[in-house]
């Protein structure tokens, strides 16, 4: 396969045995910057994401759209022999693999690091798990859900009295996917400098405590174990969601500057010589009765009434969207967080953007994610089999190919 020259990870080659969430995210933030990502599937049914979720056509789901663009798939049955021979031999010249099994799984399959680093020294080789590859835990499954309950996220959503709440998107996937992709970024440079691969590794538990900095720095402060807040700031107030007269806004006034910003801003000067408010400790301390008395203001007018007096004061406020007016808003738009790519089979896809810009070597939605299996008779050949041999795997079943593109819904 030939990427884009003008791409940062032009000429990276990624073995990708993931499925599901976080280590897809990974591989396909690489993909996006120009790596090729050759995913490598079971043969029956490939991973698990092509089936959950809203279908839109055979072998797709709307998720695995979503998470697999800019790779090529190759179907190979690695609990074979011969599977597992082949598969040494596109690690000879792959510069990353990325699995998440659980720990062991890819040492019982003869896969695990020792023996493809004695094949590419120079292989970074990167496993993301629930727990991490070490450890008491390490051998126990984990999904975002159980990450988010161990890792001390659960115990700080929501709102005080409550039951227990998930953040609402799967953070632990997607932070652990950004975190592998950090850490194999990092030992592909050290490889490309010195020769020597290296093992990365990362879990959804791990992603999970990374980002409880404010909560875990109070806890080390003082022993105080923090509680949900709703959308109320650890240490800062108003930092918050308010009510208007037709649903909420968001402000942002965490310091004595923009504190006082908003007070002038929506005629309540007083309330900077307020001796309950005064400082910063002071509004934090009485948040809640802060809370009542901006919104005794702000549900005299709507949300946009507000947005707009507060911008032109230069108090940082914001509207709270949900998904379809995120993809209408116009710096959404023009920042390129909408993508569509156009498919004989499947019409007019949208894809999320690319979130961080390079300005000499741009990451780039290419490619729809692949049909199980699309790309294997491509990528063997690439790496030196003979039709013959490749026709000999396929009729022993070790490898699956296209099985064309099916029917449109």
């Amino acid at each position: 396969m030939t990427t884009n020259s003008a791409s940062a990870l032009s000429g990276m080659v990624v073995l990708d045995l993931t499925q599901i969430m976080a280590g897809p995210y990974c591989t396909m933030t690489l993909a996006d910057m120009g790596a090729d990502v050759i995913k490598v599937e079971k043969p029956n049914g490939g991973d698990d994401n092509r089936r959950m979720g809203p279908p839109f056509i055979k072998d797709w789901s709307a998720g695995f759209l979503a998470l697999n663009r800019n790779k090529r798939s190759l179907a190979v049955d690695l609990r074979s022999e011969d599977g597992q021979a082949m598969f040494k031999k596109l690690v000879e010249t792959a510069d990353a693999v990325v699995e998440n099994f659980r720990p062991g799984v890819m040492e019982r399959l003869g896969l695990g690091y020792d023996a493809l680093a004695a094949i590419r020294p120079s292989l970074v080789y990167c496993s993301v798990s629930g727990f991490g590859n070490t450890g008491p835990d390490a051998k126990k499954g984990g999904f975002d859900l159980v990450a988010q309950g161990v890792s001390g996220l659960m115990s700080i959503t929501g709102h005080p009295g409550m039951p227990p709440a998930k953040v609402g998107v799967p953070i632990t996937d997607i932070s652990a996917g950004l975190l592998a992709a950090n850490g194999i970024l990092a030992a592909y440079i050290h490889a490309l400098k010195t020769g020597q691969g290296q093992q990365v590794d990362t879990s959804l538990m791990e992603a999970g405590v990374a980002y409880t900095v404010w909560e875990s720095s109070v806890y080390f402060a003082d022993g105080e174990v923090p509680g949900p807040l709703g959308s109320a700031h650890r240490v800062s107030a108003p930092y918050q969601a308010l009510r208007t007269k037709d649903g909420y806004l968001n402000i942002g006034a965490a310091t004595q500057p923009t504190w006082e910003q908003l007070c002038r801003a929506i005629g309540a000067e007083a309330l900077i010589e307020d001796e309950r408010f005064k400082l910063p400790g002071d509004r934090k301390a009485r948040e809640e009765e802060l809370a009542s008395l901006l919104e005794e203001t702000f549900t005299t007018d709507t949300t946009s009434h507000w947005l707009k007096m507060l911008e032109e004061a230069g108090v940082v406020a914001g509207p709270i969207y949900d998904m379809a007016q995120v993809y209408k808003d116009p710096q959404v738009l023009a920042r390129q967080m909408l993508v569509d790519l156009e498919d004989p089979d499947l019409g007019t896809i949208h894809n999320i953007g690319i979130p961080v810009k390079l300005s000499v070597t741009p990451g780039e939605v290419r490619t729809r994610a692949p049909m199980l299996g699309e790309q294997t008779s491509e990528v063997l050949l690439e790496r030196g089999f003979s039709q013959a041999e490749i026709d000999q795997l396929l009729a022993d079943g070790v490898v699956l190919g296209n099985q064309g593109t099916g029917t449109r819904r």
